[in-house]
């Protein structure tokens, strides 16, 4: 990942209500969820969740698809995964036992568990 794209997805990332819907959607796994079901969760207005939506889809963090009438809303996986990439190059000066309980964390997720999808 170049540097100015990471500058840009830690960006959208930095606000309270985009970086709430952006967990949500992590959690949501790979069905997502739709926006008005989204904005539910959240308890914002619909046009200020389209707007944090609109941020993170322009960074390549949130992806959406159409499903009716509905918008479905994901996490744009590959981008995340090159932006935690990005993050941990040359974690540490290679010293494991700062790594290592990353690493852990990593391999802890559970992302198949939907009862874990909360607001």
């Amino acid at each position: 990942m170049e540097i100015k794209a990471a500058v840009t997805a830690l960006s959208a990332l930095a606000h309270e209500g985009r970086l709430n819907a952006f967990r949500l959607l992590v959690r949501a796994g790979t069905d997502g969820l739709a926006s008005g079901e989204l904005a539910r969760r959240l308890g914002v207005p619909a046009n200020t969740l389209s707007g944090s939506l609109n941020i993170l889809s322009h960074a390549g963090l949130v992806e959406s698809r159409r499903a009716g009438k509905s918008v479905i809303y994901t996490v744009g996986y590959a981008n995340m995964t090159q932006l935690l990439q990005f993050l941990m190059e040359d974690c540490c000066a290679g010293a494991s036992d700062i790594c290592a309980p990353l690493i852990e964390i990593a391999l802890a997720c559970d992302c198949d568990d939907k009862d874990k999808i909360d607001a």
